[in-house]
């Protein structure tokens, strides 16, 4: 896909990283090193380390929400690798602006969700892994050279042949209990307490409306009838429901983690009731 790189000014190469690795051991320095050995001039961005360990659905949403903000030409290099050293797949996968670098394991799932074209590849030429090549680092021994090798402006297509049959998944999506019940689930817990679920606006639009009433959200142990447009709007200790920033309803509390207060972490069930059903109080 070296078109990405045609009529665009000249700028320093970027490659971002996004992990579950943490800060704390020196994962992310290594591979840090490998690519400034390769392309000294890479401009190296880290999205994220605190992806959840091995959870492959919340390292798809951190780069989902994150990788069309950056210039064109970017390398993604997205490690959440549980079956790292197992026959999965290393991959590029290149749309119109952006290559990824990954393991097939779905961890992009959420970006072919967004985008119209693009084109992945199975990664075998060897000649530009470090050698030996470890079988518990690929991050180091594979993925950090050929982002570099990418970022240095190699083709594509002389990393591997394409490939039409790749992981992916969609994510869970609110499900319809009655006509006047729809039940989704906490994707996920940010680091202020919020818990994300997987409603968008388009899954009960009636929620979204200035004004809203006539609901309850059932989560953990909190029914919650109040929707606010900022999180500042919310009294303390109340727990409100927000749409986030992520394009997700959000449950949340104003200088408050509503986890705490309700209980809930990801993976909890979370119910909207809408109309005389929630006037009555009825359990979801």
């Amino acid at each position: 896909m070296s078109s990405i790189r045609e009529g665009n000014l000249a700028q320093r190469p970027i490659i971002t990283l996004t992990t579950d690795f943490g800060t704390n051991d020196h994962f992310v320095g290594a591979m840090k090193g490998v690519i400034l050995e390769i392309v000294p001039d890479a401009q190296i961005v880290d999205i994220c380390h605190a992806v959840q360990a091995f959870d492959v659905l919340d390292g798809a949403l951190t780069i989902s929400q994150a990788y069309s903000y950056f210039p064109t030409r970017t390398v993604h290099m997205v490690i959440v690798d549980p079956g790292v050293g197992t026959a999965r797949r290393p991959i590029i996968a290149s749309c119109d602006k952006y290559h990824f670098v990954a393991p097939d394991n779905g961890v992009l799932s959420l970006v072919y969700a967004k985008e119209e074209r693009i084109h992945v590849r199975h990664v075998t030429s060897e000649h530009y892994f470090l050698q030996p090549v470890s079988n518990t680092f690929h991050a180091r021994d594979i993925f950090s050279p050929v982002a570099a090798y990418l970022a240095k402006e190699v083709d594509s297509l002389k990393f591997g042949e394409e490939v039409q049959e790749y992981v992916r998944f969609s994510a869970p999506k609110p499900k319809a209990v009655d006509q006047n019940r729809m039940r989704g689930v906490v994707l996920k817990v940010d680091r202020f307490g919020n818990l994300i679920t997987n409603f968008t606006a388009q899954d009960m639009p009636a929620l979204f409306t200035a004004g809203a009433s006539g609901f309850k959200i059932t989560v953990g142990s909190r029914e919650v009838k109040e929707m606010h447009s900022a999180y500042a709007e919310g009294a303390p200790g109340e727990v409100f429901g927000i749409l986030g920033s992520m394009g997700f309803l959000e449950i949340a509390a104003n200088r408050g983690a509503a986890a705490q207060l309700t209980g809930a972490g990801k993976g909890t069930d979370v119910t909207i009731t809408l109309g005389e059903a929630a006037a009555a109080g009825k359990g979801a």
